[in-house]
């Protein structure tokens, strides 16, 4: 099956190694990093979503326009803007690409960030809004005729947008969250559902579960993970620079005060993270947890490590077990993306086409 490549576009250069020392939006960068990600053959690049960060379509809108062909993951949080204004916006954004959007919904782990947002729900009660959330955006983008909708958090009365997506049937959804209700929710909604780089077994059991989950919908899911490669040149050199970055990183959290163990993050799919750092800082082949184990599982904060070859060999055992989606991005955000398209995504796309051939050989 093809395989998929999705970048970051951040508003500026930082990153856990490179504190921002810039404008908050800074333009430039985010038109060289998107006019990179385009030239090295990355399919789309997220563009994330915070309670204090600049506002993702936005980003997107701008992005789009320096580009020509690069795909965009637009990450949205369901109930700060009702459904049916969300799924014209993102249909609107999809014309004026030319159908390169896609939309990442992270429902929210951490009530604290919820809270400056004005978001006073539990997560169960988030997540059983997010599904009705859902219902409606998908009808806004299918539905030719008006529709009215009931929920228990959202009521809508002959709705209908006169806009509809270019992508058919719908702008693809990708899905995060690891706890049971986010799962439900994925097995009902999701075209693409995101894990965090785990180990193959963890990956395995939730590729698992979240199959099981949309077949009770009749439906078929495909699955992304999300990996921080670190590359060298010789083995030895990619350890060395991996180990640099946690003692950056470690450095650079104390100066600030922030804690560089003992965490306990409030979301389910950081818990898990730190619960595979803890068995160790290299797991499998070449998954690295340091970072992980640094920061609180902070998001996409494990990785893989070695040169380019050995790398591209260990993302070929994820998307054995069925991944055919990478999130790759690095610590120095435009020089990493620069090296993924040259040394790295070639080489995958290249290993993929030769296992499928082989298998299908080998089928008959």
């Amino acid at each position: 099956m093809p395989v998929e490549f999705i970048g970051l576009i951040g508003s500026n250069g930082a990153s856990e190694t490179r504190p921002n020392t810039g404008p908050v939006i800074d333009v430039a960068h985010v038109e060289a990093v998107a006019k990179a990600h385009e030239i090295g053959g990355f399919d789309r690049a997220l563009v994330a979503f915070g309670s204090q960060s600049p506002e993702s379509q936005l980003i997107v809108a701008h992005a789009a326009h320096v580009t020509e062909k690069l795909g965009f993951m637009i990450a949205h949080r369901p109930g700060f803007t009702a459904p049916t204004l969300a799924a014209r916006q993102l249909a609107t954004l999809d014309q004026f690409t030319g159908g390169r959007v896609a939309v990442h919904i992270i429902t929210g782990g951490a009530d604290e960030e919820m809270r400056r947002d004005g978001d006073h729900l539990t997560k169960v009660e988030r997540y059983a809004r997010t599904d009705e959330y859902l219902d409606i955006v998908r009808r806004e983008w299918t539905s030719e005729t008006p529709f009215d909708y009931t929920g228990q958090y959202y009521k809508v009365e002959q709705a209908f947008a006169a806009v509809k997506p270019v992508q058919t049937p719908h702008i693809p959804i990708y899905f995060g969250g690891s706890s049971d209700e986010a799962i439900t929710v994925a097995g009902k909604h999701a075209d693409i559902y995101a894990l965090w780089g785990e180990t193959h077994a963890q990956v395995r059991e939730t590729i698992s579960r979240v199959r099981a989950a949309a077949a009770r919908h009749g439906r078929e899911i495909r699955f992304s993970l999300s990996l921080r490669p670190v590359l060298a040149s010789t083995e030895e050199a990619a350890w060395k620079k991996a180990d640099d970055i946690v003692a950056r990183i470690k450095a650079l959290r104390e100066k600030a005060g922030l804690p560089t163990s003992g965490h306990n993050p409030a979301n389910a799919g950081s818990q898990r993270l730190l619960q595979t750092a803890a068995q160790g800082a290299r797991l499998d082949k070449r998954l690295w947890t340091g970072v992980a184990a640094v920061t609180g599982a902070q998001g996409n904060s494990t990785g893989l490590v070695g040169t380019p070859e050995q790398v591209a060999d260990a993302l070929l055992d994820y998307y054995d077990l069925g991944v055919s989606t990478f999130l790759i991005r690095g610590f120095d955000p435009l020089e990493d993306a620069v090296a993924y398209g040259r040394d790295l995504i070639p080489l995958v796309r290249e290993l993929v086409a030769e296992r499928d051939l082989r298998l299908a050989a080998a089928a008959g």
